[in-house]
Parts: C-alpha cells; structure tokens; sequence
C-alpha cells in the first residue's frame, strides 16, 4: 500500500535510503533531514515493513523535485517505483507545479517517465544551496531532467 509518510517510518526510510548510498547510487539522507521533509514522502508498507520510498519537494515557484526515490532489492521490477513517481507526479500537478526535475544516477529510469536530459545550470539557484551541503559537491555525478506537466 502507498500512503504518505508518518514519524514512525522515518528510521526505517533512512535505512532504505542510505543501503543504496552505501553502494553509491544515491545520496545518503540524515535522520534530521527525513524528519524535517516527512511531508515530502511517499511510503510503500508491507507488513509493517517500509520497502520503497519517494519524496516530492517543492523548492521553487512552480517547480517540483522528485527525490530520494528506493525500492528494496527484492521489490524491484514489480512496478512499485512507478507507483511512487505517479504519485509524485500527481501530487506535483495538484500543488500547482507546471513543472518536476529530477537528480539522479539512473537516468534511464526517469526517461521512461517523459522526463528529458537538461543542463543542471538551467535550474534556479535555489536547487544549488542544497547541493553546497552534499556530500558530493562539487563533484556530483547525478544527471538533471526535467518534465512539463
């Protein structure tokens, strides 16, 4: 079942998260970061267990960002990553974004979507202040897309 997200789940999200960073394919998320932006996540429970998840952040005007998006292993290929970015995508259009952007190492996935490949310098500034405290920066390796909805 997708549902929003609720407190109790946040450890097991930032478990589900920081497996796919830890085999570097996504970037890790702390415990005060899921639980400031709790509002921006989508869950998939199983039995109590949470195995996917995905959140929506509204960082700009009419701009959406589809992010931190995990399947665990043994759910893959089932559709649930699918289920998790319509209902993103949904839920970006009933908020009022004309558009949603994703980072991401997997731009195949996306592309499936109607997401396309733009430079990341075409997003706003803002995007980038997040970006200032990754990890990564500067040497990101993520591609940008973006879709119109």
């Amino acid at each position: 079942m997708i549902r929003k997200a609720k407190i109790k789940d946040i450890k097991q999200i930032q478990e589900l998260i920081n497996t796919f960073a830890k085999q570097d394919v996504m970037l890790p998320r702390s415990l005060n970061e899921l639980y400031e932006n709790i509002r921006d996540f989508w869950v998939m429970e199983d039995k109590g267990k949470i195995t996917a998840c995905a959140a929506l952040h509204i960082p700009w005007d009419d701009l959406a960002e589809i992010k931190s998006l995990a399947v665990a292993k043994n759910k893959q290929r089932k559709g649930i990553g699918k289920l998790l970015v319509d209902a993103c995508i949904d839920e970006a259009k009933v908020l009022g974004a004309k558009k949603i952007f994703v980072l991401t190492y997997k731009p195949g996935y996306f592309k499936k979507f109607g997401f396309k490949r733009i430079n990341h310098a075409s997003l706003p500034h803002k995007i980038w202040a997040e970006c200032i405290n990754c990890c990564k920066f500067p040497n990101c390796q993520e591609s940008a897309l973006l879709k119109t909805l």
